[in-house]
Order: structure tokens, then C-alpha cells, then sequence
């Protein structure tokens, strides 16, 4: 079932989550076992949308549209070994393991991978998660690599590089061939040495283990890397595996920044 007037409409799992204390996995679940009915019309499809005129219920709870919800968004300081979803087949621990229950249902805003660590940002709004994965804000990460930074990597790191086989540094599943990186918003190398280099890095964007393919293709191996910040927003002080709300000043330029690129 979709409803006609697309302009106002929004999907249901999304509606559900938005509005009640269930995940969008567990509206998908609620929804496709047919617990879910809008105007009194039982529903399974997970492509079905709603708009504020109807009526969306579970089982027999309406679940109404919260318009004083404030969403809020966290930062978790992401240790190495952990990944960046809500479950792992193979039993892996993951940031939820770690993070207090009552963040299950957020959705973080980008990935690190097991390897990697730093700044998570998660948040309960789908709009925020939307806006700010897709965005140009600057990315700060410190990195260790093995090996000695030359100038053809210093180059491309200036002016941007395209590859066609991209496949070095990325996950073995990744179904990514080619990757086109954008000039990085600056670096700064901190050592520089035959046997491992360490440099401070600010990017644009987040593709899939993009610094990773980046400096694999200079058969430079990344031994550490973590992420600083995320759009001004920065880890600072916070332990490792710790996770805290944005402050009221951080909030402030979020709310400028989606207001601006509303």
C-alpha cells in the first residue's frame, strides 16, 4: 500500500522509527510480519509510505507524528576492533556491544572499519545521518603508514588522483573497482621516515576505505588510523570507548549548517 500524495509522504519504517521506541530493522520486522496497518488496512510491504493524514498503527497502538521530538546526536570514540554496525554474523563485537542500550536504535553517520578507530558520530534522525553522510564537510584523520611519503604521493594529495583499479587497500568483498579522490583539504606530515611515516590528513569526503586504497596504491600499508573530527566536531579529551552528547555549541553549528543546506 503507498500512499498518492508523494510531496508529504514518508516511508513507514522511517515513520515508525521517528515516532515510537522501535529501530528501522525493527519496523521492517513489525511491518513484514504484518503487524502494521494504516487506516485500518494491514500492510507488508517494506516500500509502503504514509503522509500526516493517516492513520499508522501497531497492532492496536496508533503511533502519531512526536513534532516536539528533539533529535540528538552523540560521539563515540570508536577503539580498534570493533565494527560499525548494529550485528555481525560471524559474532564479532560491535560499537553497540559498547555503546548503553538506549543508542541502540541510532544510526551512525558514516564507518571506520575494525582496523580503524575514532570519531562516531550517531544520531536518531534518518535527515541528519542523510545530510551529513553526503556532504563535503572536512574529515581529519592521523595516520601511521609503512614507509616514507615521496613527493608523488605529496602531489596527489594536492591535486587528486583517478584510478582505475582501486582494489589495493579495500575490503575483500567490496564490489568497488574504480575510485576518483578529490584533492585533499590539506596535510600535514609529522614524521617521515624508510620505515614508517605518520601524517595528519583532512579529506572531503568518505568513500568506502578511501584513505586505505589511497596510499595502497603507493604500496604504503596503513598500520593505524584514526579519525579527529568530523565537521568541526572533534573528539578532543574523550576516552577511548567512551561516547558523550554534542556540546551546546556544536549542536548550534549543526542546526546552522542543515538550515543552510536545507
Amino acid at each position: 500500500m503507498k500512499t498518492t500524495n508523494n510531496s508529504t509522504s514518508t516511508r513507514l519504517n522511517k515513520f515508525i522509527s521517528h515516532n515510537s521506541k522501535y529501530s528501522r530493522r525493527e519496523a521492517d520486522t513489525l511491518i513484514s510480519s504484518g503487524k502494521v496497518t494504516i487506516n485500518g488496512k494491514r500492510v507488508d510491504k517494506l516500500s509502503t509510505t504514509v503522509n500526516k493524514s493517516d492513520e499508522v498503527k501497531i497492532l492496536k497502538q496508533v503511533i502519531k507524528e512526536d513534532k516536539n521530538r528533539v533529535y540528538t546526536v552523540i560521539i563515540y570514540n570508536k577503539p580498534k576492533g570493533e565494527l560499525v554496525t548494529k550485528n555481525d554474523p560471524k559474532g564479532r563485537k560491535t560499537i553497540f556491544d559498547s555503546l548503553d542500550k538506549k543508542f541502540k536504535h541510532y544510526t551512525p553517520i558514516g564507518r571506520l572499519d575494525y582496523s580503524s578507530e575514532g570519531l562516531i558520530l550517531l544520531t536518531d534522525s534518518v535527515d541528519i545521518v542523510n545530510a551529513l553522510m553526503h556532504s563535503t564537510l572536512e574529515r581529519v584523520y592521523k595516520i601511521k603508514v609503512q614507509g616514507q611519503i615521496l613527493r608523488n604521493i605529496e602531489d596527489a594529495m594536492r591535486n587528486g588522483l583517478i584510478l582505475e583499479d582501486a582494489k589495493a587497500g579495500a575490503h575483500k568483498n567490496s564490489t568497488i573497482q574504480s575510485m576518483n579522490f578529490a584533492p585533499f583539504l590539506g596535510y600535514d606530515i609529522l614524521t617521515n621516515k624508510d620505515t614508517f611515516s605518520k601524517i595528519k590528513v583532512a579529506i572531503s569526503e568518505g568513500k568506502n576505505r578511501e584513505l586505505r586504497r589511497f596510499f595502497s596504491h603507493f604500496d604504503l600499508d596503513i598500520l593505524d588510523l584514526k579519525r579527529l573530527s568530523y565537521g568541526g566536531i572533534s573528539l578532543n579529551n574523550l576516552p577511548t570507548g567512551k561516547s558523550r552528547f554534542l556540546s551546546k555549541s556544536e549542536y548550534k553549528d549543526l542546526r546552522d549548517y542543515l538550515k543552510l543546506n536545507d
